[in-house]
């Protein structure tokens, strides 16, 4: 659907994709669909406001679960994880570009915090609501709760 290949949907993309995969959509059905699509309301979808959106709700269990690693590693309790919260935490000595001298400890808290961080705004602080969209990606691949509660469990040493 991105003709222009800009990495994201206009509304005319939009609308084109739609018709091309046969959708009978009024124009203002359209319209909403769109809106709901893009999260930020700057008039494109880009993959990530795409992805937030076709995502399945998770369920409570895998919400609490989540929600009990963030409090591991939000030592402050501020309700944000940064590179101090990490220290104690995530153990860096057996990361390869730590070992071999290429990142310090600190650099090698940033890339890992990178992960959770909102892809729109790199700030070097997760949130819970970043950690919680982070991991509704994951979720999202997990047919059973049981194992992604097992996974959480396992990652974290919960």
């Amino acid at each position: 659907m991105d003709d222009d290949r800009s990495k994201t949907l206009n509304m005319e993309e939009f609308k084109k994709g739609i018709h091309d995969y046969g959708l009978q959509l009024t124009e203002g059905e359209i319209n909403e669909v769109f809106r709901r699509f893009d999260k930020d309301g700057n008039g494109t979808i880009d993959f990530n406001e795409f992805l937030l959106t076709i995502r399945p709700a998770m369920s409570q269990s895998r919400i609490d679960i989540i929600d009990k690693a963030f409090c591991k590693m939000d030592k402050t309790g501020d309700g944000v994880i940064t590179v101090d919260d990490l220290k104690g935490v995530y153990d860096v000595s057996k990361h390869p570009k730590y070992i071999n001298g290429e990142w310090s400890r600190d650099q090698v808290f940033a890339i890992f915090l990178n992960n959770f961080d909102s892809p729109n705004e790199k700030d070097g602080k997760v949130t819970k609501e970043e950690f919680q969209n982070y991991y509704s990606g994951v979720s999202a691949s997990i047919d059973e709760d049981s194992y992604f509660i097992l996974m959480m469990r396992t990652a974290w040493k919960l």
